[in-house]
């Protein structure tokens, strides 16, 4: 593509999705403020890149608030090569610093002053709740600024004129995931990734030692990082601001301790978030905790505080996409942004972005703080969001067993399998099913080998101590094989009636939902199918119907996005060099369409996009080009299956030959290690919580059915669960295999595609980018999950 502030490009150049909101003439502030979060580069990155797109100035804020207060130097025009190699890079490059002289009004008419003399009305500002409360005040007063700056000679009342309002829109950056409104921040994802592997790296050496460990994690005010890190390692105990213990915790605390040693558990890890508090607002400290647990218990106990490792490293593939798509949305909404439009954050609500006023966000979020001031915990917790709230209640169920006595026995019998390739983050969804399960006073059994073993009758009980310290474990402990039930329909329905199963939960990948197909239609001949059947999606290749996203495929696009950093990084030394990388997914282009976006790849092939050879010439033109700035190194992602003709064996020869004496080439087929590896926080926590939602369902199903001897053969007991947009949704099986192409393994419609002009667009190239699915501001207040689904929380 060509360089948007190029004469030649003209309005009509624009793709005609994006012809109503060109940004000729107009220039856009960019700023990172307050803490530092991994993934605000990628976002200052896609704001650049998509404003330069539709041509408009980009200014780069450098040092908050403080740079804007400043000027000079401080503010300086963005270049599309200005914000090259950053994606992979923590912190924010344009820096952050907390600002006193912007919280007065002479302050903030230095600020306005230095914006307008350069014609920037437009601010993008990437921080947390402060840093998005002082824009929207400096909006409000904007004009008002303006007409002081005139009456003191300082501009021109033309200047007043023409730049009457300023546009605000702002991205949330914060690792503690603190912020009303949105799923996830730009951060959190990274910081998770931080303390898990700190986490696994001590679970090891307290394994050998039968320690105690006492992890302290980032969270002044907000328990998120904590929580989540809790659920994701299986943690014994975990201490929250926002949920303090109840009276007597302590002895409450050291029972559920030795009860676990006293089980053959030879270590007990405990994570406080640093904030964290009892129900009188006094401090709960590390110390404390590791002073009562050897003094009650006698146990070797250690403390390790994260403290700032939390911040740092490179951001994750999650926070990478996740900024990328925040800033392009960002642009997006400034573009559109009239004197009316109130400012507005930029958000995450399941799996879709959404614009919400942003004043609205920031209230609620300091109406936590409020409610927690007074000890109104119960709704501090409601107040954080459906996300937290969520995973605060799968805790508790996974973490502390009730009595044999006090749990309601339901003589019901259900099974877990795992089936099709290994994927990290199976064994935490089995984990969750398997004590859930329990909880809810079901016998679960385990079904080893996949449906291989099912029909060798190779169907164990599995009992809520098995399956301890499985959430950090990589592939399949149960063990998987890709084949289907088709010939053996005949044994399984032999063995569920054997083993009385009265419901089965599938975990896999196509084949698990092609299986559960086939046990669909085989119910006519084989009754022992007519069971609530659910299938849960985790491979991968992210293929499956039904489905946004799969348990594995975010440990998967981590793998492939360090290591494309690495080979960039490789090529930096050589210069001139192109690499090209073929990932796994079958079919299914997920892994090389969204590892591309999160590596900064120039073109990712892939099979759901036709190319020919005139595509393959122009990407040789554009890196020809590339090589003649100061860029000089490419990346192309290629799906193992994207062509039968077209390997990565021809492009390779292909780029080598058209390439002499400009650019040298080489090729790396990652393979299978991007099915191994621990899994990632995102997995962890996904397949816990999605395998809770498919237990709870069950549960639903067998409470109705119960003493009925009733028969299940309506199309809904059969059915997919999986992220919609912001819903959740249990789909029948039965309407899903219209929406799936069987021969290719993939569903015929793919949200991911929508995402791909993305990447197009931030590698430089013309991109048809449909914004029609551009969010519209909403109030906070309404956020629902739409009329056939439940609210999604990732």
């Amino acid at each position: 593509m060509r360089k948007a502030n190029d004469p030649s490009i003209s309005s009509t150049s624009l793709p005609k999705y994006l012809e109503h909101l060109s940004g000729d003439g107009k220039a856009i502030g960019v700023l990172t403020s307050g803490g530092d979060a991994q993934g605000m580069n990628a976002a200052v990155r896609a704001v650049v890149r998509m404003g330069i797109y539709v041509g408009a100035k980009v200014f780069f804020i450098y040092e908050g608030y403080q740079g804007m207060v400043d000027g000079g130097s401080n503010i300086v025009e963005a270049t599309w090569e200005s914000v090259s190699s950053i994606l992979q890079v923590g912190g924010t490059i344009i820096g952050s610093a907390r600002c006193q002289a912007f919280r007065n009004r002479e302050g903030r008419l230095k600020a306005a002053c230095n914006l307008v003399r350069l014609g920037i009305t437009n601010l993008c500002v990437i921080g947390g709740d402060g840093s998005l409360t002082g824009a929207n005040i400096f909006r409000k007063e904007w004009n008002g600024l303006l007409e002081e700056l005139a009456k003191n000679g300082e501009i021109d009342k033309d200047a007043v004129q023409k730049h009457s309002y300023l546009n605000v829109v702002g991205m949330v950056g914060s690792i503690d995931n603190d912020f009303c409104g949105t799923d996830m921040t730009i951060g959190t994802d990274s910081a998770l990734h931080r303390i898990i592997e700190v986490v696994d790296a001590i679970m090891t050496t307290a394994q050998s030692h039968q320690r105690t460990f006492v992890l302290e994690v980032m969270g002044r005010h907000c328990g998120y990082l904590a929580l989540v890190s809790a659920l994701a390692c299986g943690a014994d105990w975990v201490f929250l601001p926002e949920s303090p213990p109840e009276e007597g915790w302590e002895e409450n605390m050291c029972f559920k301790l030795s009860e676990n040693r006293a089980r053959k558990k030879r270590l007990n890890i405990i994570i406080v978030a640093e904030g964290a508090i009892d129900t009188q607002n006094k401090p709960i400290t590390s110390e404390k905790i590791k002073e009562l647990v050897v003094k009650q218990l006698g146990f070797d106990t250690r403390v390790t505080i994260l403290g700032h490792v939390q911040r740092g490293g490179t951001p994750s593939a999650f926070d990478r996409i996740l900024a990328s798509r925040m800033g392009v949305e960002a642009v997006l909404a400034l573009l559109e942004a009239t004197p009316e439009t109130p400012a507005c954050v930029v958000s995450l609500r399941g799996n879709h972005a959404v614009r919400l006023p942003l004043m609205e966000c920031v209230q609620m979020t300091q109406d936590v703080q409020k409610a927690m001031d007074e000890r109104r915990f119960k709704e501090a917790v409601q107040l954080r969001g459906r996300s937290f709230e969520g995973n605060l209640k799968i805790y508790k169920r996974l973490a502390i067993r009730l009595p044999d006595d006090k749990i309601t026995k339901s003589n019901c019998n259900v099974a877990v399998i795992n089936v099709g390739a290994p994927a990290a983050g199976m064994n935490a969804a089995v984990r969750s099913a398997v004590r859930v399960g329990i909880a809810d006073g079901h016998r679960m059994l385990a079904v080893y080998d996949g449906f291989d073993g099912f029909a060798k009758g190779n169907v164990k009980e599995i009992g809520w101590g098995d399956v301890g310290g499985w959430t950090g474990q990589g592939g399949s402990i149960l063990g998987t094989k890709r084949t289907l039930p088709g010939k053996n329909l005949e044994k399984i329905a032999e063995q569920i009636r054997s083993h009385s199963i009265n419901a089965l939960l599938i975990i896999g990948g196509f084949e698990a939902f092609h299986a559960a197909a086939m046990m669909g239609e085989a119910r006519n001949s084989h009754e022992e199918f007519c069971i609530p059947v659910c299938v849960l999606p985790a491979t991968i290749s992210n293929g499956v119907p039904g489905t946004d996203l799969s348990i594995g495929s975010d440990t998967s696009l981590n793998v492939i996005v360090q290591t494309c950093d690495r080979i960039k990084q490789s090529a930096s030394g050589t210069k001139r060099r192109v690499f090209i990388i073929e990932t796994m997914g079958g079919y299914c282009g997920y892994l090389a369409n969204m590892g591309g976006l999160a590596a900064g790849a120039d073109a990712a092939y892939i099979f759901e996009e036709p190319f020919d050879i005139r595509d393959l010439q122009s990407n040789v033109e554009h890196l020809t080009k590339k090589m003649k700035t100061t860029i000089q190194r490419g990346l192309i992602l290629r799906n193992e299956s994207c062509s039968v003709n077209y390997t990565t064996d021809f492009i390779y020869q292909l780029y080598s030959e058209e390439g002499k004496g400009v650019f040298d080439c080489r090729k790396n087929v990652l393979g299978h290690m991007q099915q191994g590896g621990a899994p990632s926080p995102f997995d962890r926590n996904f397949g816990t919580k999605i395998s809770a939602r498919a237990m709870a369902w069950i549960n639903d199903k067998l409470k109705g059915s119960q003493g009925t001897g009733k028969k299940f053969v309506s199309d809904d007991s059969i059915c997919v669960l999986g992220i919609s947009k912001r819903d959740l949704l249990f789909q029948p099986v039965t309407e899903l295999r219209e929406k799936t192409d069987f021969e290719h393994r993939i569903p015929k419609e793919q949200w991911w595609l929508k995402l791909r002009p993305l990447m197009k667009i931030l590698a430089k190239y013309e991109a048809s980018y449909d914004v029609s699915d551009a969010g519209k501001l909403e109030s906070l207040r309404h956020q629902q999950g739409t009329s056939h689904g439940e609210p999604a929380a990732i």
